[in-house]
Formats: C-alpha cells, sequence, structure tokens
C-alpha cells in the first residue's frame, strides 16, 4: 500500500512539472501567475486539455481529483453553475423577481417563487444535512464526501483567482462561494427530478379548495397519467445499445450512448476524463455540478443510461377527519398532518425586498401534494388529499453509483455495483466489457408497488392511473397498504436488486425509453410488477426503428466502433420508412392534385407529391423533403389530424411489435387536410419543399448559423434534436432545445486503450467568448466525432496539450 502512495505522488508531481514548459489554456491563463506555486497544502490537481478543450483531471486522491472537476467546470460553466446554487439556496426570487422561471434542470417549478419555497422547505427540514450523516451504505460514502468538499474548494478557487468573462453572469452579485452541502443538494435535487421534483408547484400550492369544485373524472386522470409518465415521448429521454463479442470483429463488447438532454441551462452534460493514479481512471459526461462521471467508460467497460418507464414516485389517497382537512385517516385513527411555514425573500420592482410566507403540509407517506405537473390535478377536497411517496428523496447515493461503476472491470462488476449502492433514481444502465459481455438492467430506486399491493390498495383513481401511465394511487387509510421492505434493499419502501428487470449476454441489448420488454426482441423480458413498465402494448417508432437497426447490425457481425458512428449518424426517420410512400401515392391520387387545408380552401399540393415521393428518409442536413414529412408528421401525430387510434390501417400486434401498427390511412380526411396546411404554410413563408433540412434547422452561434441534422422523436429518430418550436419568419428551427447531447462509441483493443469516439453536441462552455462554445456544435453538423484519449501516451501525442496545476492558493 505504501509503494503505491508513492507511486501516485510521483505521477501527480511528474504531471505537474510539464506546466513549465506548456501554454495554459485561456480559461486557466489567470491561474497560470501562481500555479508554481506550492498549495501551502491546500488542494490542487493537474489538468491538461486535449483538443475540443476536454480536461484530463489528475488528483492524489478523492478530493484533490474533485478540486480539479470543480476548477474546470466553473472555467467552462461558471454562469449556469452559479444559476444553479441560486436555485438550490432558493432564491431566485429575490435575485430575479418571483414571476420568473427556472431553466427546469432542477426542479419543474413554473415559477421562481414556487422553485424557492420547494427549495426552502427542503433546506429548512435539513432534509440533505440529515441524509449526509447516514452511515455508508444507505448514506455516502466518506470518498463521496471528499468528493464533494474537494469540488466546492476548486469552484471556489476558481472565482477568488479569475475574472468572470461570461455576460450571462459578469459582474453579478449572485455568483458566489459554494459549500460541500451545495454540492450536495444539488446531487439530491437531480434525485428527484422524476419525484418530488415534478411536483414542486403541487406542493408548495397544496391546500384545501373551497366551494364545490369537482375533481377530474378517473378516466381523464389517467390519460393524464399516461401522459405524463410516457417515456416514450417524453422531451428528455436517450437511446443506448450494448453489442456482445459474438457480434463484434474483436469479440470484445461494443457500446453506444445517445442521451436525449437539454442543450442549455444546469442539466447539460460536461466531458472529462478524471485519474487518481493506482485508484480511478475513467472518462466520460458528468451533469454539471456532479463531481464524478454520470456515463463513460475505462479502459475495460464503457456504459451509459436511459430514462426509464418506472414511476419513481408513487400517491397515496387519503381521508380527510371530518370537520379538519388537516388530518386524515389510517385504520380509522385521526393523524395530524405535520405544518411546516416556509418564507421565501422577494424582491419587488421598486428593489425592494418583501418576504412571502406559505404553509406546506406533510404526512407519513410525504408531502401533502394537489398535482404532479399541472397535467395531473389531485385536488384536496373536503374528503380527500393526496400524499406524495419519493423514496429517491430518502437517499444520496447516485454519486457511489457513478464512482463505482468508474472503478468497475466487467458487466459483473457493474451488477455488483448497483446491488451493493442502490444508488440511481429514474433511469437503466446499458453496459458492455471487453469480455464481450453485455447488460441491461433497470437498476433503479423504485417505489415497492408489487402487483398483488396495487390490486389489493388501489384506490378506484390507482385502479385507472396504474395500467394506463404507471402511476400508483394507493388507500392510505390503511396501514397495511404501506409500501413494506425487500430483504435486500438498503431502505424500506423500494424494491431489492432481486427485483430489477435484467437481461445479460445478449447479442444486442437496446433501450429507447421504453419498458424492458423488448431490450432485446428475440429474448424479451416480462414478469415484472407493471411499476416498472409495461409488457406487450405497441411501442413508439424509435423504438421499433432503434430495434430494427441494431437486430440488423447483430445479424451482420464484424461490428465496430465505425459502424456504431454511422449508426449515429445514419439519420434513418423509420417514419418515413412507414408512410412517406403511401403518403406520396395517396397525394398523387387526389383529384387534380389538390386538397383543402384546415381553413377550407383548395391547395394545389402536386409538387409534394414528387418530394415526398423523392425524399430518401433521412433527416441529414442536406436532406430534401425531410422538412416536409417532418411539418407534415407533426400535424398528423402531435396535433392528432387524424387520431392516434386511427393513423394506420394495421393494428398493433404483440405477436409482431416491430413491424406493427403499419400502413397510413391515407383515407382519412385529416390526411389531404394536414397535407395542404403543411404546403400552404411552406409556400407562405416562401420556403422551398424540397428545401434541405439544414437550411431550415439549425443554431447560430456568434453570428454563425450551424446547421443541424436530426430529427422530432414522432419521425423515430436516433439521432434526436427537439427544436425550440417552428418560427417561419426566422427560417424555421432556429435553435434545440434538447436531444442528442454526450455521445460516446467505445469498443476495446485488448492493450487497455478502449476505443473511443465522443461527441458533446452542445460543446463544452456556455460561455459565448471561449473557444470551446461551438467547436463540437459545427463536428455534430459534419456528423464527426471526437477522438478519445484515454491512454497516456494519446493524451501526450494531442497536438493542442495545455497543461496547468491548479491549486487553492
Amino acid at each position: 500500500m505504501h509503494l503505491r502512495h508513492r507511486l501516485r505522488a510521483l505521477t501527480v508531481g511528474g504531471l505537474a512539472l510539464l506546466t513549465a514548459a506548456t501554454a495554459l489554456p485561456a480559461s486557466a491563463t489567470a491561474a497560470a501567475r501562481g500555479a508554481h506555486r506550492p498549495s501551502g497544502g491546500g488542494l490542487s490537481a493537474v489538468i491538461r486539455y486535449t483538443e475540443y478543450g476536454i480536461p484530463h483531471i489528475v488528483g492524489k486522491d478523492y478530493a484533490n481529483l474533485a478540486f480539479g472537476v470543480g476548477w474546470a467546470q466553473a472555467a467552462d460553466q461558471v454562469c449556469v453553475l452559479a444559476d444553479g446554487f441560486v436555485t438550490l439556496r432558493g432564491e431566485r426570487s429575490r435575485t430575479f423577481g418571483a414571476d420568473g422561471r427556472p431553466d427546469r434542470s432542477l426542479s419543474e417549478a413554473r415559477d421562481n417563487l414556487s422553485s424557492d419555497l420547494f427549495f426552502r422547505g427542503v433546506n429548512d427540514a435539513r432534509t440533505v444535512e440529515k441524509l449526509l450523516e447516514r452511515p455508508a451504505p444507505v448514506g455516502p460514502s466518506k470518498q463521496v464526501k471528499e468528493l464533494m468538499r474537494g469540488w466546492a474548494a476548486g469552484y471556489n478557487a476558481w472565482l477568488r483567482q479569475n475574472r468572470v468573462t461570461d455576460p450571462a453572469c459578469k459582474g453579478a452579485s449572485w455568483v458566489r462561494p459554494v459549500t460541500a452541502l451545495d454540492v450536495a443538494r444539488r446531487g439530491h435535487a437531480i434525485n428527484v427530478l422524476g419525484g418530488q421534483g415534478m411536483a414542486a408547484d403541487g406542493i408548495t400550492g397544496a391546500r384545501p379548495t373551497t366551494g364545490a369544485r369537482p375533481a377530474a373524472g378517473t378516466k381523464e386522470l389517467a390519460a393524464a397519467a399516461r401522459k405524463v409518465f410516457d417515456r416514450q415521448s417524453a422531451d428528455m429521454g436517450s437511446n443506448a445499445v450494448a453489442f456482445a463479442g459474438s457480434t463484434t470483429a474483436d469479440g470484445r463488447g461494443l457500446l453506444l450512448g445517445n442521451p436525449h438532454y437539454p442543450w442549455a441551462g444546469g442539466r447539460r452534460f460536461w466531458q472529462s476524463q478524471l485519474i487518481i493514479p493506482g485508484e480511478l481512471n475513467v472518462a466520460g459526461g458528468s451533469l454539471l455540478g456532479s463531481p464524478m462521471i454520470d456515463i463513460g467508460h475505462n479502459a475495460d467497460i464503457a456504459w451509459s443510461h436511459t430514462v426509464s418507464t418506472g414511476v419513481p414516485l408513487s400517491v397515496y389517497e387519503l381521508k380527510a377527519v371530518p370537520s379538519d382537512p388537516y388530518s386524515y385517516l389510517v385504520d380509522g385513527k385521526p393523524e395530524k398532518m405535520t405544518k411546516r411555514a416556509v418564507t421565501v425573500p422577494v424582491r419587488g420592482k421598486d428593489g425592494r425586498v418583501s418576504h412571502v410566507t406559505r404553509t406546506q403540509w406533510h404526512t407519513r407517506y410525504g408531502p401533502v401534494v394537489t398535482s404532479v405537473t399541472d397535467q395531473l390535478p389531485l385536488p384536496w377536497t373536503a374528503t380527500s388529499v393526496f400524499a406524495l411517496a419519493d423514496p429517491n428523496a430518502a437517499h444520496l447515493r447516485s454519486t457511489d453509483t457513478s464512482l463505482g461503476m468508474g472503478k468497475a472491470r466487467s458487466v459483473q462488476d457493474i451488477q455488483d455495483v448497483l446491488r451493493r449502492t442502490q444508488g440511481l433514481p429514474w433511469v437503466n444502465t446499458i453496459a458492455a466489457d471487453s469480455g464481450g459481455h453485455t447488460l441491461y438492467t433497470q437498476s433503479q430506486v423504485l417505489p415497492r408497488v408489487t402487483d398483488e399491493l396495487a390490486k389489493r390498495c388501489s384506490t378506484p383513481l390507482g385502479q385507472q392511473t396504474l395500467p394506463a401511465g404507471g402511476l400508483a394511487v394507493l388507500d392510505g387509510s390503511r396501514g397495511e397498504c404501506a409500501l413494506g421492505r425487500d430483504a435486500d434493499a438498503l431502505q424500506p419502501g423500494v424494491f431489492g436488486p432481486s427485483a430489477m428487470p435484467t437481461l445479460v449476454d445478449a447479442p444486442y441489448a437496446e433501450n429507447s425509453n421504453n419498458s424492458p420488454w423488448l431490450t432485446n426482441a428475440d429474448r424479451p423480458l416480462t414478469g415484472y410488477p407493471r411499476i416498472f413498465g409495461d409488457v406487450a402494448t405497441q411501442r413508439d417508432i424509435r423504438t421499433r426503428g432503434s430495434v430494427e437497426d441494431v437486430a440488423a447490425m447483430a445479424r451482420r457481425g464484424r461490428l465496430t466502433v465505425d459502424d456504431l458512428r454511422k449508426l449515429q449518424f445514419s439519420n434513418r426517420a423509420p417514419a418515413g420508412d412507414l408512410a412517406a410512400e403511401d403518403a406520396a401515392k395517396a397525394c398523387a391520387a387526389l383529384p387534380a392534385g389538390t386538397a383543402r387545408g384546415s381553413d377550407g380552401k383548395p391547395v394545389d399540393v402536386s409538387a409534394a407529391c414528387g418530394v415526398l415521393a423523392a425524399w430518401d428518409h433521412t433527416v441529414g442536413t442536406a436532406s430534401k423533403g425531410a422538412l416536409l414529412f417532418d411539418r407534415f408528421w407533426r400535424r398528423l401525430v402531435n396535433e392528432e389530424a387524424i387520431p392516434a387510434d386511427k393513423l394506420w390501417r394495421v393494428p398493433f400486434s404483440a405477436a409482431s411489435p416491430v413491424k406493427t401498427p403499419n400502413t397510413l390511412n391515407t383515407g382519412h380526411p385529416g390526411f389531404a387536410r394536414a397535407l395542404a396546411d403543411t404546403v400552404a404554410e411552406l409556400r407562405s413563408a416562401d420556403i422551398a419543399l424540397d428545401a434541405p433540412l439544414g437550411k431550415h434547422q439549425f443554431v447560430t452561434r456568434n453570428g454563425k448559423r450551424i446547421a443541424i441534422p436530426g430529427g422530432t422523436n414522432a419521425l423515430g429518430i436516433w439521432n434526436i434534436i427537439e427544436d425550440k418550436g417552428w418560427n417561419a419568419a426566422r427560417g424555421g428551427y432556429t435553435d434545440v432545445d434538447m436531444g442528442s447531447s454526450y455521445i460516446q462509441a467505445v469498443g476495446f483493443d485488448g492493450g487497455g486503450c478502449p476505443v473511443a469516439r465522443t461527441l458533446l453536441t452542445y460543446a463544452q462552455s456556455s460561455n459565448p467568448a471561449s473557444p470551446h462554445y461551438s467547436d463540437q456544435t459545427e463536428l455534430f453538423s459534419a456528423g464527426r466525432m471526437v477522438r478519445g484519449r484515454f491512454c497516456e501516451k494519446d493524451i501526450m501525442a494531442s497536438p493542442e496539450l495545455k497543461v496547468v496545476r491548479v491549486g487553492e492558493r
């Protein structure tokens, strides 16, 4: 052990010597003035930057490593990070005004006031402090606490030693130092995004209704639950596929990860390599504010995550005590709710600060809630009230899970990490290793709603919402309806590791935000409780297209990392394969080439027929016909010009789930109407029907237009790009809301150096003055990826290598 520590010190010290002969990155020039002085016993790290501003960070232990991470993240993203810490402190209303809107990276709160009330409620209750006090493995490990401490110190050191140049927060008083507790609070907020964070407005605004306002019917609420928890069509999602050695050219595993996350704000990824010599060496993407790699690879294994169909919250319907809306009955006995007054400072338009106080109510099951997003109201009436149970609010183990994955060496190790830490809140895991093994598992912290419990305890509302959307609504008036505990679970009320749907060593394992059922179409997974996801139901077009593509690749075999890159940028639109030919034929058959639009006016659509027929069913930047089909298809599907149950002539069959439904119902009157509206729209905007997609789907960075490939989820695209809205006057889709983010294609060469190609689509920095503001966005436009530099020889061979030693002093 003594020798290993000496080697670590020698390695870090040797790297530090490189700074004397190497230029520093622009973001670290201020640090250079003191980079070679002793740190006086403080924390320090060596950061080696390679192409596209990707840092390879070396620390002698966990605190020093995280110091480098906090420093480097601040250099690239200080304004975004600082904005998030304002949110976590519950100070948005004082800083930006009560009516402003957060970026939704840390909760779904509709405005700053609701956000502040939510986070101040968490802070006043000392929720995170109590979780930090729990001993591992129930609580975070010593190493993770050191990571939090180091990250905060690195962020603060960057603030002390640098001037902020990003116009988003240059000179702003709200850019302030942080603590390790702030870092922990950020991790906790990410944990509860699928639970309490989603219901922030319903928690902060919970109060009894007055008058006779009726609750929505159970069928309407079931439909709302389906919409809220439908991961197939959710804004945030992902794709990932692992290929086993039996399908690859070298007998080793391959992994392609493609998370779909926001392009702006606090839920961005940031790319790095983290090294503690002899202890840890992992590369990949981290969510901002995270001190560890969340999706990535090391020398032996690669993994990615996809947002799962498991609903990470449950709801208890309580019977109110007559004449006392703040009490409820359990087994016939009344229980008082716990009252918590939460006060938030608010800056008025005149600049003066006043205070707003709201009461939040809590039960034995969790906080009282009157909605789960504005789509799913749960009114608090004189007879009933709802409480939210979110097991992810009761742990801080996510970083331990990520750390364990970074140190894993095999699929088996990944499974062991998941069993030991049980820290993933709302995602699946897909992995491949150098031994040729694959893994899919829906190992997440999930309410322990067994089918038996649901059958016995679901309320009439729950009997509708669980089958429809996976949301359990249980009878809180009966003590027997508590969630219970699995013997292998680290905390009560959740499923243990042995219950998780898992598939090991399949030729391919793929997930596109669907249930575990068709992870491999030849080896369907079944037998799990409904709350994990459904079985034998219609899959969305993205899942169908993904399964078609990866199954064909597995059958073809001899796969390489380049095949993964080609899949990522093939930009095939499965909806086009299913419907474009039928649409072109039906268009050509319209009398006189004319159709009537929604306004009843005739539109000559004849030119559209040939464009649809000639389109190659891809959504690359040069694809002609893609824009026409996109606008037409959104009308058919998103706006339901043809109702979903009438869209196809051949219905879904569980016996052929990848191929059905099919055959577009062009005889429905909505078909011709949608086509007419689309043609009229494009012509009125002076946009050619066969215009290349990239001319009208782009982002603008420092005055330069960058064409963006990919398309909306409804088209079934692997390379998802969701726009911020159609704006014909500005040229079409002029900005990206979310989509492909940190992409990695990873294989193994048997020599300890993984073969990796990566891409951070929106680049490392959100500062327009940074050279890494849009450099990778231009690569994305061109369908190119970055060569991964993992081994020392590759890092040192970088033509853009820049090295800096950063420290507290």
